[in-house]
This record gives C-alpha cells, structure tokens and sequence, in this order.
C-alpha cells in the first residue's frame, strides 16, 4: 500500500487523508497547525510524550512555565479531536532544574481538569531499569501516562492485555467454589505498575532519537483502548513507536513530527511495519535478570 506523508493546507484536504483505505499519516510540521484541520471526534485514542521543556534540540524553552502554556492551548484541541468514549494517554516525567524536580503529570492534570470533557482512569507508573545516574538524590527510573476517557462510558478491552498469572495453578480452597482455579484462566490484569525496558544502549529499536518510546508500552495501550481499525494519534510522534505499534495492532495512524530528521525515521519505521519487518522487543519478552554467579561474557545485551 502507498503511503504518503501529510502536508494539507486546507481542512477538506487534512480530512481526505481520513480515508478509510488509509494506514497511516505523518504530517511534517507544528502539531497544532494538523490540530486545527482534524475533524472533531474523529481519533479513538491518542498516545504521546510531549517535550518536558528541559533544553533538548526540540524544545523551545527550559521554563517550566512554558510547558504550562503551551498545554493550556494545546490540550482542549485534543479533547475536542477524541471521539465520545475515546482515550487520551499522556505520559510525562519530570522536569529537573537546577537539581529541583517538578512532576509534570501534576501539572497536565491540572489542565485537563478544568476542560470539564474527560475523566482521569489510570495513574499509570511506567518503571524501567536504566538511566542517569543521580549523586544528590535517588535515580529516578520511572514515569507517569496520564490515561483520561472522554465521556462516562469508554472503550476498554482488558482481556487482550492479559498477564501470566503468578500462581497459576491456584485454586479456592473452601466455599462454593472449592477446588476450582480462583485466577482468570486469561491471565492477570497488568496493575497500573508496567516494568518495560526504556530505549538504551543496545535497545533492538534504538534509534538516534534521544528519547523514544519502546514499542511495547504502546501496543499495550492501543491494544485496550482503541478498537481493530480505530485510529490512534501521537502529536509528537518522535521516532514514530506509536506508529509502529498501531499498525502492528491493526490500528490506523495519525502523527505529527516538527523535526524533520525524526519524521524521516518515523515514516521509515511505519513502512517497516506495514512489511511486516518492524524491529521491536516483543510485547510479552520477560525482563533479563542476571545471576551474580554469571560472568560477563555470560550476560547477555541487556535490550537486544
């Protein structure tokens, strides 16, 4: 299938690139500029990491108050593109100056609290292994998705994201239901601690993008929150992981990258995996733990 990237000027245009035979889109430019051509109620979930505001090559400020701002004008649009029962899955860190942290997702619920339209779900800590080294407090090694549903009544589909069950073979040992298994033979829900390694080092979909998502914690959510051919959006889509994980999922892409270098990759990506060829940590890999007694050579890449 051709795909093509995203420059409309008009929003009859923006709208024809909706077509159904469509599986993905990425517009090269300001977020907000795609935002205002989106028809409203025409996104089933979006999924982003937005910049924290601490100095890297795409952001446009190191103030914490400029972060604040910019989600004022930027979150109602979101709100108003997500379709009634549709999710929006925000995630944030922290913003670090001077050795002082602030917790942005305090600051965005803020904002989307008094939009009035959407209801906080899921207070999701993402955790992971590696990271910068602190000498003056404790590392940090995790980070905060925000998941919101507009409306009451939501999508969500928690049997396709199943976990092992850590005692499988547990059964009731008393009452009506004595003897049989107490777990659902599905598996487990995943809780709202998800341990999935961050893209370091010899990470399989490293890229020179300094900050990008593993596939797998999208997929995840995609997976729950958006129905087969529903269509995701991430206005910051980076090296494109939301992308990939969309379409891997049966899912159609909507995404917006300002950074030209990185909308190259994430294009070259989604190509990838309407192949059939994306390279992605498999969703449900277990987590290396080396044994003490193991030597080096022993050890494998910790990501690969």
């Amino acid at each position: 299938m051709m795909v093509r990237p995203m420059r409309a000027k008009t929003r009859s245009n923006i709208y024809s690139q909706f077509a159904e035979d469509r599986d993905y889109v990425l517009f090269h430019g300001d977020c907000r500029k795609l935002l205002n051509r989106i028809p409203s109620g025409s996104i089933d979930l979006t999924v982003t990491s937005p910049p924290y505001f601490m100095g890297k090559d795409y952001d446009k400020s190191t103030k914490v108050e400029d972060f604040v701002s910019f989600h004022e004008a930027l979150l109602p649009e979101i709100v108003r593109v997500t379709r009634q029962e549709g999710s929006i899955c925000w995630q944030v860190g922290y913003h670090v100056r001077n050795g002082v942290i602030t917790p942005l997702d305090f600051l965005v619920h803020d904002i989307f609290s008094r939009l009035g339209e959407v209801f906080l779900r899921n207070r999701i800590v993402w955790t992971y292994g590696h990271g910068l080294h602190s000498k003056k407090r404790f590392s940090g090694r995790h980070e905060m998705i925000l998941w919101y549903t507009k409306g009451a009544h939501y999508y969500f589909d928690l049997d396709s994201v199943r976990v092992p069950q850590k005692y499988p073979g547990k059964r009731h040992y008393k009452g009506t239901k004595k003897g049989e298994f107490s777990g659902n033979p599905l598996g487990k829900n995943p809780s709202d601690v998800w341990e999935i390694p961050n893209v370091k080092a010899n990470h399989i979909e490293k890229t020179e993008h300094p900050c990008q998502f593993p596939v797998a914690l999208v997929r995840r959510l995609v997976r729950s929150l958006a129905p087969v051919r529903g269509r995701v959006l991430d206005p910051f889509a980076g090296s494109g992981s939301t992308g990939v994980a969309a379409i891997l999922e049966g899912r159609k892409f909507v995404g917006c990258e300002v950074n030209p270098g990185y909308c190259r990759i994430a294009r070259e990506r989604c190509r990838c995996a309407l192949k059939g060829k994306a390279r992605v940590r498999a969703i449900d890999r277990p987590i290396f733990e080396p044994q003490a007694s193991m030597s080096v050579a022993q050890k494998p890449a910790y990501f690969v």
